[in-house]
């Protein structure tokens, strides 16, 4: 099977990469005889590119406040870990029971 190419480069390790608003507002599509209304087609890109969009940015957003959560977390894990005492030694019968 032919190389897939995006972009003029070819996927990298087979893959594709993900699909940007800009690919999908500038998508042509060869005419038919019995097509469709290109207009129609043309606000459908554009509504679906805005949306793409607004996904990336709110995953970008999410990115950035599991990174804030996990710095916060190993923060507080070492924090924690320094005003812990370690634990006192245990004699064999010195249980609850």
């Amino acid at each position: 099977m032919a190389q897939v190419y995006r972009g003029g480069q070819p996927y990298p390790a087979g893959h594709p990469g993900r699909l940007t608003p800009h690919e999908v507002r500038t998508r042509e599509f060869a005419a038919r005889r019995r097509g469709v209304d290109p207009m129609e087609v043309r606000e459908f890109q554009v509504r679906v590119a805005d949306e793409l969009a607004d996904l990336n940015e709110a995953v970008r957003l999410l990115s950035q406040e599991n990174d804030r959560i996990k710095r916060a977390l190993r923060d507080w894990q070492t924090l924690h870990a320094r005003e812990c005492r370690p634990p006192q030694e245990h004699h064999p019968n010195s249980g609850h029971w």
